[in-house]
């Protein structure tokens, strides 16, 4: 019987079949490599670019009227009507996002100390240039935002009204004790201010006299939210922590103005008190221009029944420069008749800067700009004035005050601002 042995390798010339085994891997793990990053490349070059997500949430680049969201028929469909945003707003879908989040939860507990008939509670009244007080005073209780229980509010309200002080002549002086008194009176009645040291609370003024009468308590400069319509960040207001309240003389004369391009044939208007530096220099380079419109004075009501109103109605650009304070309400008429603003005051947070994008629906200049006003308005061309003035119409609606208050108006829109604020908050 032959016994066959098995055959031994062998290590002596040719080559090894281990050799080749380890070859031939490496072959494939270079072609399988190689592959791979001819099929990534390609799909770098094909593939459409990806939506900013914010959190889960892929997000479009257009802000959508919420109840146009809501859903379809069931069937698939796009909603009937889109609204675009994006030209006005920094970033539309988180403000989308934020307001509704804002609606459901936001709340706010209005301290209940103060005689009404004072200085307390109630405003002094809801026309005039100090308007945006009053209302924020009598919207605040007429909304949904305000609770009677102050464990589940968010922020506290400070209900003390510098306007009705200087409505019954109160001295600065005597502002400035009365408030230090109200406030200390809160602070040693209730629980709510330790917690924070006044960061969760908040006051709102529009007159400049009641913001320096605050100014006497170093701690509601330091740590309280100041909703203010003088917000000049060059005399103590931060822009992080406060807000600016915009500054609107209701009721308007006249209807709301846009969509009326055709009809506004004037360059540029501005009519009014010289009562800062600016405005000094604006009368003295321009009040003889002819192209622009610039009054040294107010317009006399003995020429005509709202002729200062009726100018705004067929300017292209009205120029605000600052008054006694950064501020002017002549930016909110400019936005409510459809005339495009040319800020000129420096140092002001604009009201809503953090949410709008003013440069899509006004001009803002340095005080500076103004020896050149004339040139810079004209190098507009009709194309970019007729996109301004198309933004300005969008943003009317958040410069308005309305009783009870209306989604997206000015009341919403320092609500909003609000919001915001109450989350970086931190017990």
């Amino acid at each position: 019987m032959t016994i066959v042995k098995p055959s031994q390798f062998s290590f002596s010339g040719g080559s090894s079949p281990l050799c080749s085994f380890k070859g031939s891997l490496l072959t494939v793990a270079v072609l399988t490599f190689v592959s791979l990053f001819y099929l990534s490349l390609n799909s770098l070059r094909t593939s459409p670019p990806s939506p900013v997500v914010v959190g889960a949430i892929q997000v479009p680049q257009t802000f959508v009227k919420e109840e146009n969201r809501v859903n379809t028929d069931g069937d698939g469909a796009a909603p009937a009507e889109e609204e675009y945003y994006s030209d006005v707003y920094h970033s539309p879908e988180s403000f989308r996002l934020n307001y509704a989040e804002m609606e459901r939860r936001f709340k706010v507990y209005i301290y209940a100390d103060g005689d009404p008939n004072t200085f307390y509670q109630t405003p002094r009244k809801v026309t005039g240039k100090y308007a945006s007080e009053g209302y924020f005073f009598q919207n605040i209780r007429e909304s949904r935002f305000r609770t009677l229980d102050p464990e589940e509010a968010d922020l506290f309200f400070i209900p003390i009204s510098c306007h009705k002080m200087r409505g019954k002549g109160t001295s600065y002086e005597n502002m400035t004790v009365i408030v230090q008194t109200y406030v200390d009176g809160l602070i040693s009645k209730y629980p709510y201010w330790n917690r924070t040291l006044g960061a969760d609370h908040f006051f709102v003024t529009c007159h400049d006299v009641g913001v320096r009468a605050f100014e006497g308590s170093p701690l509601l400069i330091k740590n309280t939210i100041r909703v203010v319509c003088s917000p000049s960040y060059n005399v103590g207001f931060i822009p992080h922590k406060d807000v600016a309240l915009p500054q609107v003389l209701q009721p308007f004369a006249l209807p709301a103005g846009g969509n009326d391009v055709e009809n506004r044939t004037t360059l540029g208007f501005w009519a009014g008190h010289r009562n800062s530096k600016i405005r000094v220099i604006l009368a003295r380079v321009w009040e003889n221009d002819t192209e622009l419109d610039i009054s040294n004075n107010r317009i006399n009501r003995a020429t005509g029944h709202l002729v200062y109103q009726k100018r705004f109605y067929r300017t292209k650009f009205c120029i605000c420069p600052g008054g006694s304070q950064v501020n002017s309400a002549r930016i909110t008429d400019s936005i409510h008749y459809g005339c495009v603003p040319v800020i000129l005051s420096d140092y002001y947070d604009l009201p809503f800067n953090d949410i709008l994008n003013w440069r899509k629906f006004a001009v803002v200049l340095r005080e500076q700009d103004v020896y050149n006003l004339k040139q810079i308005l004209k190098n507009i061309p009709q194309s970019e004035f007729v996109s301004l003035h198309n933004n300005l119409v969008k943003v009317q609606k958040h410069f308005q005050w309305n009783s009870p208050p209306v989604k997206f108006d000015a009341f919403h829109m320092i609500m909003y601002e609000l919001w915001l604020r109450h989350h970086v908050i931190k017990y």
